[in-house]
């Protein structure tokens, strides 16, 4: 097959009905891949702020448990619904935020993040007390070491 070949000349001398198409056709051309991603990035945007992240596999087992223990299904966990727990039920004042004798979902979650940044605290403090010990043993051990060798030097040449 044989194409002709298509000078600026040639293109102008077109009627204006099929120019106006050929603008419109390579316009297209150079600005479907921008509008493209513009669509994607507003679809992205428009999903990030209309749907929450997807929960972790801690949330949705918390959320899990917490239905479990709702015997009464009521939304929220009494003091009765915990008591079986000894470990939930010596937290509930602390996470009843409201002070309203029950313990929302909310208020699991919020107690959830302030426990975790507490247990979190905790570790790296106990991690800095390990790497500190560790570097008086070390020290102690260097500072050991010149003496032993002193010790054996002084051994080895009573003999």
């Amino acid at each position: 097959m044989h194409f002709p070949v298509m000078n600026r000349s040639a293109l102008l001398r077109r009627p204006p009905l099929l120019q106006a198409a050929v603008v419109v056709l390579l316009t297209s051309a150079f600005m479907l891949p921008a509008a493209r991603a513009q669509a994607a990035e507003n679809a992205a945007t428009e999903q990030a702020t209309a749907s929450p992240a997807p929960l972790t596999k801690g949330e949705i087992k918390a959320q899990r448990e917490f239905k479990m223990l709702d015997f009464n299904k009521d939304g929220k966990l009494s003091r009765a619904e915990v008591a079986l727990f000894p470990r939930l039920s010596a937290a509930f004042d602390e996470a009843d935020t409201d002070k309203d004798g029950y313990v929302s979902y909310a208020e699991v979650q919020a107690f959830a993040v302030k426990y975790r940044a507490e247990r979190d605290k905790a570790k790296a403090k106990a991690q800095a007390e390990e790497a500190k010990a560790a570097e008086r043993a070390a020290a102690e051990h260097a500072a050991a070491a010149p003496a032993a060798r002193d010790k054996k030097e002084g051994e080895g040449s009573k003999d």
